[in-house]
């Protein structure tokens, strides 16, 4: 058996029993480490000139956002999600203009963003001090 393959198998299991037992706050959250996982992903394949693998990075990197978006409650939505919203479309049509180009600038920009929209929706869960 390949231990690679082994290896994709046990993450993947793992990812899944993982996703099994997360809250809905924890899978919006492993959405995130995802989708920036996957545009390093890309990235690396853009210094290593492997194009297959720059499209199927930030094909993946457009489908999390877009599955983001997707749980957005739009129709009993305050101003703040209309706007997230807006920048998620931003953000998938900047991942399309990176893999048209091959420019991991614009990679950085949207790892960027997803970073900052993640810093504040890991601080909605964190813990208030302690008195």
């Amino acid at each position: 058996m390949n231990p690679m393959l082994a290896l994709r198998q046990y993450q993947k299991v793992g990812a899944q029993a993982q996703a099994s037992e997360a809250s809905p706050h924890r899978l919006v959250q492993m959405l995130m480490e995802g989708g920036l996982d996957r545009i390093a992903q890309a990235k690396g394949a853009i210094v290593r000139k492997d194009v297959p693998a720059k499209c199927v990075a930030i094909s993946k990197a457009v489908g999390i956002v877009g599955g983001l978006r997707e749980g957005l409650d739009l129709e009993n939505s305050a101003e703040a999600v209309s706007e997230l919203d807006s920048l998620y479309i931003y953000m998938m049509k900047r991942l399309a203009e990176a893999n048209i180009k091959s420019d991991p600038r614009i990679l950085d920009e949207v790892a960027g963003l997803l970073r900052t929209v993640k810093e504040g929706w890991d601080a909605i869960a964190a813990p208030g001090p302690q008195f």
